[in-house]
C-alpha cells in the first residue's frame, strides 16, 4: 500500500494563491491531484511522475497551476501551487498515487484524505 499525507489547504480570496504538499515513502511511479467540488464528481486537475517529468494538467487549471515533484530523502513529495485561484476551483483537493500518466481517477490506486481549498470572491 501507498500512504499519502497531503497539507496546504485552506481560505484565500479570489486571485491569490496556495500550495498544496502531498508525500509518501512508499514507491510510487506517478502521483497527482484530483478534486471535487460540492455537489459534483471528482476530477483530475495534475499529474506527474515522481521524476518530475511528463507533467499532465486539466484545461481549466494550465497556466495557473504548476505540478512538481521532489524525490529526496527516502520520500516522494509532489506539490501543487496554485496562482490566481478562482470561485470554482474551490473544493476538496485529493492526493493520489498510481502508475500512468493520466487524469484519470481508475488509473489511480490510493487515495489520500483531502484537503480543503476554498476561494471566495
Amino acid at each position: 500500500a501507498v500512504y499519502l499525507a497531503e497539507s496546504g489547504g485552506g481560505s484565500v480570496e479570489a486571485g491569490g494563491a496556495l500550495r498544496l504538499s502531498c508525500e509518501t515513502r512508499e514507491y510510487t511511479s506517478r502521483m497527482g491531484w484530483f478534486r471535487q467540488a460540492p455537489g459534483k464528481g471528482r476530477e483530475g486537475v495534475a499529474s506527474i511522475s515522481t521524476d518530475g517529468m511528463l507533467p499532465l494538467y486539466a484545461d481549466s487549471v494550465k497556466g495557473r497551476f504548476t505540478i512538481s515533484a521532489v524525490n529526496a530523502n527516502a520520500k516522494n513529495t509532489v506539490y501543487l501551487q496554485m496562482n490566481d485561484l478562482k470561485s470554482e476551483d474551490t473544493g476538496m483537493y485529493y492526493c493520489a498515487a498510481g502508475s500512468a500518466a493520466s487524469l484519470l481517477e481508475r488509473y489511480f490506486d490510493y487515495w489520500g484524505q483531502g484537503t480543503q481549498v476554498t476561494v471566495s470572491s
